[in-house]
């Protein structure tokens, strides 16, 4: 009988010890798999950090561009706007010198004259 409980005691020596291996093991792969899924985690971080810096950049280069275009723009009104003046002048000068108003439309190129010198 004593052999027996010898071997049985053997046996459940030899159990507890696969059991307690076993349950490291799991805890180990538990350990893991959450350290796994940290390091996933901070990975998406520093690539959606990194989107947002590239996002950022970008949207400064747009900003940029959109001051130099509004710029442009803003010259290019300005420069019909004499264009328009200076056409207006002329059409004056014709309609007075059609009229015989000789006075009018020295007036009126004398005006045309200033601005075409300040202009350039």
């Amino acid at each position: 009988m004593s052999r027996i409980f010898l071997k049985r005691h053997r046996f459940n020596r030899i159990v507890r010890r696969k059991n307690c291996i076993n349950m490291q093991n799991k805890h180990k792969k538990k350990a893991t798999k959450v350290k796994l899924r940290r390091l996933i985690m901070e990975q998406s971080n520093i690539r959606l950090r990194e989107g947002h810096s590239q996002v950022r950049e970008k949207l400064k280069a747009v900003e940029t561009e959109c001051e130099a275009l509004r710029e442009e723009s803003k010259l290019m009104i300005q420069q019909s706007v004499g264009t328009q003046i200076r056409l207006a002048l002329m059409l004056n000068i014709l309609k007075a010198r059609e009229e015989g108003d000789l006075a009018k439309a020295a007036r009126f190129t004398d005006l045309l004259r200033e601005m075409v010198r300040s202009r350039g």
